[in-house]
């Protein structure tokens, strides 16, 4: 019998309904949930301090808890390592002789041109040559200016330290440049270009340094005429230009590199930072103030971190549990402060059985932790309330095991035991989700057991292996933690289901047990409504599963929910085996009020029994505000008989609700009248079994006996598919199909 894992809340056991509709409840659990968090992890991420001042005397030896890097120390290394690189400089390629062929060039034109008066020339050449040096300079910076080779500021730096470099040429010099022809040109550029190549192959910072190397070159090369020698020397001078440049980025760079290569100052985990009699220096005061030792320079930071971390926990637990809601229920808010206060104990309970293991637990006994029965919150939470928030609280609790059984100092999490936590919480919630007797709990215990210890043998196979006895150690105790769940849970479901009147998937086995005494008073005094019980448990539970609602409570409700044909049975067709209907000999108001009164007896019956209210549900919304057509209009065809005006109305003929409130209840309503229509049958075909389904689900649709649940049209279909479905399964033998042509016997 599949069932679902969550639990039916009992939403009026014996607390006042208000508290659990207001808003200020909820945000006090909500802070109940913040404070739990803190109170039980604070011991493991608030660090100790010392009331110690500067100039005092040290009681004890200090060890630093956490490794700490000395900022300033660090700061002031770092930066001696700067200062220590030495500026950097970066070579340009200028191909500076491409500007005395650029010169020459123009030389040669503007001299072979008649037309320009020899004034005129000089003139030229006494504005151009100079403008073509700023232009040289400047292309060359725009044409490298997205290249990787140089930097903008290396360009810029270049442009600026050339340009103050610039050579003035003599002013003779320009009354000479016109006078020499095309021939002399050629001499002279072959030379003064080949001048400035071989001495801008060296680094220039100061272009003076090369420049005064030029005559001696030149005077020693194949120019014979002196003015030509003397005009190449000074192209060549002008030509010359710096290519050794301060390279800012560079430099940077390698004095940020130096900073990063600087190492740490740092005190390690357990060094000691003071000793026992030692005066409180500035230095040993300010490392003290650093690590948070002192109690007069308290870190707040710790303090945040963990509220922050408490009340994203509480958080997520409470937006699913607003916004996603219980299977059943829905995200009603009036659910909400019940549930947040049953799932607040559960916490509570299984953060604390932690907290006690983890106080027990020393760095040489580590494996202890594992014996934390961490999984006691998830597999309760799975039984009680929802699947899904419990494998939400088992990576909270994974993530809080993380920390509290951390033996570590300078980490805050050891995932070596949230890992192992969260299988085997998971482990145990998959098994009992689905669980149909207390016994499946301890199944769930045993592979917890399993999956946890399977886990911990997983982790210590990576890196270097512990001592044999720690691996044996670590074992037992992760499957004993497992053994000591169940054990813990066997004993707390029933405080829970009495105390918050839970109705839980184990809950509804019980009560589905024909030993109950209601189920054998039906059976002993209304047979015929006990069969009709138990076939209608048959169809809703089948139509209920279609539709993902719980088709464990629709079974159980639909075991109870005629109980109340039990205090007049015989007033009841299905009870009626070789006898007079009653109701042919009474009146039809009086037939009325027998009828209706079953759903209000069952109610009170139930109640005195201490059935939970789901089921009491059930009992009284199966007929929701339903018309009892029968005796209704056998009133108003009295009266017309009589030729009086009816003294009544279709109302007072009507159940009187509620309407059913959950899909369950509706569920429930729908399968008791198809199963009471079938059985009117006689050898019944499959058209009329489905038109008849149909005709059931749309008069009750017309009627308006959904509208306070939440069904859907599609969901409806479902019920009507499989509802006919399972009828043709169930009366089968009753049910008349058409004569179909025998498919031929293969040879």
């Amino acid at each position: 019998m599949s069932m679902s894992g969550a639990a039916v809340r009992d939403s009026d056991h014996g607390r006042p309904a208000g508290w659990k509709q207001s808003a200020a409840v909820r945000w006090l659990l909500l802070l109940l949930f913040v404070l739990l968090f803190c109170a039980v992890l604070s011991p493991r991420l608030i660090p100790k301090t010392y009331n110690l001042e500067l100039g005092s005397v040290s009681t004890r030896d200090i060890a630093a808890p956490r490794q700490w890097e000395d900022e300033r120390a660090t700061e002031l290394a770092k930066e001696q390592a700067a200062e220590s690189v030495e500026p950097k400089y970066s070579i340009v390629a200028l191909r500076n002789e491409t500007l005395v062929d650029q010169i020459v060039a123009r030389m040669e034109q503007l001299n072979a041109d008649t037309d320009v008066s020899f004034d005129n020339k000089v003139e030229i050449y006494r504005r151009e040559i100079p403008a073509r040096y700023d232009a040289f300079v400047d292309k060359f910076a725009a044409d490298n200016r997205d290249s990787e080779t140089y930097n903008p500021g290396l360009l810029e730096e270049m442009a600026r330290n050339v340009k103050e470099q610039r050579y003035t040429i003599p002013e003779e010099t320009f009354y000479k440049l016109p006078l020499l022809s095309g021939q002399r040109l050629q001499g002279i550029r072959q030379v003064a270009a080949e001048a400035v190549r071989r001495l801008m192959s060296e680094q220039l910072t100061d272009a003076e340094t090369a420049r005064a190397k030029v005559a001696e070159m030149i005077n020693t090369s194949s120019l014979d005429d002196r003015t030509d020698r003397e005009i190449a020397a000074e192209l060549a001078r002008f030509a010359i230009m710096p290519n050794k440049f301060y390279d800012q980025q560079a430099t940077e760079k390698a004095r940020a590199q130096a900073r990063e290569n600087t190492p740490s100052v740092v005190i390690k985990e357990g060094d000691i930072v003071v000793r026992k009699g030692q005066t409180i220096t500035p230095e040993i005061y300010e490392r003290l103030e650093g690590l948070g030792l002192l109690k007069s320079s308290t870190n707040i930071w710790p303090y945040f971190g963990l509220v922050i971390f408490a009340l994203l926990s509480a958080l997520a637990i409470y937006s699913y549990l607003e916004h996603v809601g219980l299977p059943g229920n829905g995200p009603n808010a009036k659910y909400g402060n019940s549930q947040l206060l049953m799932l607040l104990m559960i916490f509570a309970l299984n953060l604390l059985a932690m907290a006690i293991v983890a106080l027990i637990q020393t760095s040489d006994t580590y494996f202890l932790g594992y014996l934390a029965p961490a999984a006691l919150g998830p597999v309760l939470i799975a039984l009680l309330l929802d699947l899904n928030l419990a494998i939400v609280s088992a990576i909270v609790f994974a993530a809080a095991g993380s920390i509290l059984f951390n033996t570590e100092s300078g980490r805050i999490f050891d995932f070596t035991f949230g890992f192992v936590i969260l299988v085997a919480s998971l482990a145990a919630v998959f098994a009992v989700h689905k669980a149909g007797q207390r016994s499946t709990l301890l199944k769930a215990g045993v592979l917890a057991s399993l999956f946890g210890t399977a886990a911990v043998l997983a982790l210590i196979s990576f890196g270097e292996l512990p001592p044999r006895m720690e691996i044996i150690y670590s074992a037992a105790c992760t499957f004993a933690g497992g053994l000591l769940t169940v054990v813990l849970v066997i004993g707390l479901m029933p405080f829970f289901e009495l105390s918050f009147g839970i109705l839980s998937a184990l809950k509804l086995i019980e009560l589905s047990n024909p030993n109950h005494p209601l189920l054998r008073k039906l059976l002993t005094e209304t047979p015929g409504t006990y069969h009709h019980s138990v076939m209608v448990g048959n169809l809703s539970e089948a139509a209920a599963e279609a539709i993902g609602a719980n088709g464990l409570l629709c079974r159980v409700g639909s075991f109870y929910h005629d109980i109340g044909k039990t205090k007049r049975p015989g007033y009841f067709i299905e009870n009626q085996n070789h006898m007079e209907n009653p109701h042919d000999s009474i009146d039809p108001k009086l037939s009325r009020s027998i009828i209706i009164a079953h759903a209000r007896d069952g109610v009170e019956m139930l109640k005195a029994h201490n059935i939970p209210k789901p089921i009491r549900d059930i009992a009284e919304q199966h007929h929701g505000t339903t018309l009892l057509k029968y005796f209704y209009h056998k009133a108003v065809k009295q009266a017309e008989a009589a030729g009086v005006e009816p003294d009544f109305t279709e109302d007072d003929f009507r159940y009187p609700g509620p309407k059913a409130q959950s899909k369950e209840a509706a569920i429930v309503g729908i399968a008791d009248c198809v199963e009471a229509a079938v059985r009117s049958l006689h050898n019944p075909t499959i058209e009329q079994i489905e038109s008849m389904i149909h005709k059931i689900i749309k008069s009750r649709l017309d009627d308006n006996q959904f509208n306070e649940c939440d069904l859907t049209l599609k969901e409806l279909d479902k019920i009507a598919q499989t509802l006919k479905e399972t009828v043709v399964g169930i009366f089968h033998s009753r049910i008349e199909y058409p004569e179909d042509v025998k498919p031929k016997e293969k040879a």
